[in-house]
C-alpha cells in the first residue's frame, strides 16, 4: 500500500465562515482558535466566522485564519489515528504542514504568518505590485515572456503550480506587459489576479529579511516526517535546512510541481488536502492522475475522509 501525504492550502482558499463547524463541533477546533487569537491580539475567530471579505482578504489576516483552519483538518484527522508519513504546503501552507509536522509551535506560527503578510505587504505598496495567473502555456515560453517584458518592469514566474498553470509576478507595468506578450503567445487566459501584492517576487526580499529576523526569535525544531521545501522542491527534515528554506520562500517561486513529484517519488499515493478549498486536489490531479485526493475542509469533508482512508 501506498504512502498517505498531508498537503496544505495558500493564500486564496480562504471564505467567510472556515472553520465554524469544526469550532462548534470540537474541543480542538475552540483551543486552537482560543490559541490564535491570544496570540495575535486581535480575534481571528471572529473574523473566518463573521468578518467582512474585506477583512478576511488582508493578507496579514489570510495567512493566520487558513493556517489556523488547515491546523485544525490535520489534527481532528490524527485525533482519528490518521497520520501522515510526508507533507508540503503552497506557499503559506508550508507553515501548516511545519506544525503537523512537529516543527513550529502553533502559537509562533500563527504570529509568524500574521508578520509574514504584513512584511510582504510593507515590500510593496499596494498597487505598484500585481500577478497573474497563465493558463494553457508551457513554462518555458512564459519565462521568456517575462524576460521580455522586463524591460518595463520587474516580472518572473513566482508559482509552478501545475502542467498549464503558472502564476507571474513582479511590478505592475511589468505583469501588465508580460500578460499582453503571452496573450499574444497563444495563452488561453491570462488574467490578474486579485491580491494586494507580488508575493514570491524578487520584490519580497525585504520581506524575506524581516521573516529571518522573526524566524530567530522561534525555536525550530526537526520534522518529524519529511516535507516537501517549496524552494528546492525537494524533501527535508532537519530544522536548520527548513529555516533557510523558508527564508528563501518569500522572495523565490513555489516549485509545487515539483513538490508533488517528490512526495510521489517517496511513495505517497493519496493525498489529503487539510485546509479551505480544494485548490490543491485539483493541481495534484493535473501533475498526477494516479494521485488519490481526499480533502477535509468541514466536518462532511472530514467524515467522507475518515471513511475513506479506514475502508
Amino acid at each position: 500500500m501506498g504512502k498517505l501525504a498531508f498537503v496544505f492550502p495558500g493564500q486564496g482558499a480562504q471564505t467567510v465562515g472556515m472553520g465554524k463547524d469544526f469550532y462548534d463541533k470540537y474541543d480542538l477546533a475552540k483551543k486552537r482558535f482560543e490559541e490564535a487569537d491570544e496570540a495575535l491580539g486581535y480575534s481571528i475567530k471572529k473574523m473566518c466566522f463573521e468578518g467582512s471579505e474585506e477583512d478576511l482578504k488582508l493578507t496579514a489576516n489570510t495567512q493566520p485564519a487558513i493556517l489556523v483552519v488547515s491546523v485544525i483538518a490535520a489534527e481532528l484527522l490524527k485525533e482519528e489515528g490518521i497520520v501522515p508519513e510526508i507533507a508540503g504546503g503552497h506557499s503559506l501552507g508550508e507553515y501548516s504542514a511545519l506544525v503537523a509536522a512537529g516543527v513550529l509551535d502553533f502559537k509562533d506560527a500563527v504570529l509568524l504568518v500574521h508578520k509574514r503578510g504584513q512584511f510582504m505587504q510593507e515590500a510593496v505598496p499596494v498597487g505598484e505590485g500585481a500577478m497573474a495567473a497563465i493558463i494553457g502555456l508551457d513554462d518555458e515560453v512564459i519565462v521568456d515572456a517575462c524576460k521580455k517584458a522586463s524591460e518595463d518592469g520587474v516580472v518572473q514566474a513566482v508559482n509552478f503550480n501545475c502542467p498549464g498553470q503558472t502564476v507571474i509576478a513582479g511590478t505592475t507595468k511589468g505583469v501588465e506587459s508580460a500578460v499582453e506578450i503571452l496573450k499574444n503567445a497563444g495563452a488561453k487566459k491570462a488574467v490578474i489576479l486579485p491580491v494586494s501584492a507580488p508575493f514570491h517576487s524578487t520584490l519580497m526580499a525585504p520581506a524575506a529579511k524581516k521573516i529571518a529576523a522573526e524566524l530567530e526569535k522561534v525555536e525550530i525544531r526537526d520534522a518529524a516526517f519529511p516535507i516537501a521545501a517549496n524552494f528546492t522542491g525537494k524533501l527535508e527534515t532537519s530544522g536548520a535546512e527548513i529555516k533557510a528554506n523558508l527564508i528563501s520562500q518569500a522572495d523565490n517561486p513555489v516549485k509545487w510541481i515539483d513538490c508533488v513529484k517528490t512526495m510521489t517519488d517517496f511513495g505517497a499515493d493519496t493525498f489529503v488536502e487539510c485546509g479551505p478549498g480544494k485548490t490543491l486536489c485539483g493541481f495534484n490531479r493535473r501533475i498526477d492522475k494516479q494521485i488519490k485526493s481526499l480533502n477535509v475542509e468541514n466536518i462532511e469533508s472530514f467524515e467522507k475522509t475518515v471513511a475513506a482512508l479506514k475502508q
